[in-house]
């Protein structure tokens, strides 16, 4: 009688994390709109700013509710490295939502996990074996044929959407550090207190006060990243990576149908095969280093598993995710 009521617990606990991660799916690609309809009138530098001056807002109940010893460390030095990167990751995240169509921004930051894997070896030590080379070098093949590099359809901003994807991996690799030693929600707050200034002194240079309906949109912006955040944290904490990696992926679809909804854009034949070709890399890297980690006995995650459980830098998609990734 135990086992079967400890196989029902197990299985609401994956509809549970399932639904979570498809509400942090819809939540992120709402953000990516609101981003979108702030630009109307501003510029993305200032869009970053005030997500993540609301961003902080909403993350302060989490001092509230540890007090201020959770702010107590000895790495504020790789909190604010973190940080810096994640900030520019962000920039051009926010820029490559603003100036190419919503689907091919948001799915070439899901390339993040392909550069995670790569820093992973040269910074951490992590082995790769050929399976998961083969994935990465599937998942670049994926991001040619959504660049196109030398075609009609190439544009450099898509170039500064990699970038944000390889700042993003340089976060996750930060996540993993940090997280050998920090809470997860002192990570989670030291980066908001550090991006509100951080993200200020670009801001400065092309600042327009917000009027009317930009206000909604960038309070929005705001807050639909942190819920995207806390649903992401709290889906992993109940289901496995490797299952949960692939279903984010559903906010590529989400963003395509807003941004046709809304702006008239519509998904081209080689963004649509890029974005099924990285969706099967990412989903076969977490499937086989959960398979990894598991192996390797409890309290083991492999970068990109720990990575998943703290935002990186909040671009198009998670940021990471993951991620985002």
């Amino acid at each position: 009688m135990n086992a079967i009521d400890d196989d029902d617990g197990a299985r609401r606990d994956i509809l549970r994390a399932v639904g979570l991660m498809l509400c942090s799916a819809g939540a992120f690609a709402c953000m990516a709109v609101t981003i979108r309809k702030a630009s109307a009138e501003l510029h993305p530098f200032e869009i970053a700013f005030f997500r993540n001056l609301f961003g902080m807002v909403f993350a302060l109940p989490l001092l509230a509710r540890h007090g201020w010893g959770l702010l107590r460390t000895t790495k504020l030095h790789l909190y604010f490295t973190r940080c810096l990167i994640g900030v520019v990751s962000m920039l051009c995240g926010f820029s490559a939502i603003v100036y190419l169509p919503l689907a091919q921004a948001v799915t070439l930051s899901y390339s993040t996990p392909l550069f995670v894997t790569i820093a992973a070896v040269l910074v951490l030590g992590e082995v790769v074996r050929a399976r998961r080379w083969s994935a990465v070098a599937a998942g670049f093949v994926g991001v040619l044929l959504i660049v196109r590099p030398g075609t009609e359809g190439f544009s450099a901003m898509s170039l500064v959407a990699l970038g944000a994807a390889v700042l993003s991996a340089g976060v996750a690799i930060g996540i993993k550090i940090l997280s050998r030693t920090e809470k997860s929600d002192a990570i989670v707050l030291y980066t908001t207190l550090f991006w509100v200034p951080m993200s200020l002194v670009p801001a400065l240079f092309v600042w327009t006060w917000p009027h009317g309906w930009t206000w909604l949109w960038i309070v929005g912006a705001g807050f639909l990243g942190t819920l995207g955040h806390m649903f992401w944290t709290r889906a992993l904490k109940l289901g496995d990576a490797s299952l949960l990696t692939p279903i984010s992926f559903a906010q590529v679809p989400i963003v395509a149908v807003l941004g046709w909804a809304l702006f008239g854009e519509t998904v081209g034949p080689w963004t649509a095969l890029g974005a099924l070709v990285i969706f099967g890399s990412n989903a076969y890297i977490a499937h086989r280093e959960a398979t990894l980690a598991r192996r390797a006995g409890p309290g083991t995650r492999t970068v990109a598993i720990a990575a998943a459980d703290a935002p990186a830098a909040d671009g198009p998609g998670r940021g990471t995710q993951a991620p985002p990734r």
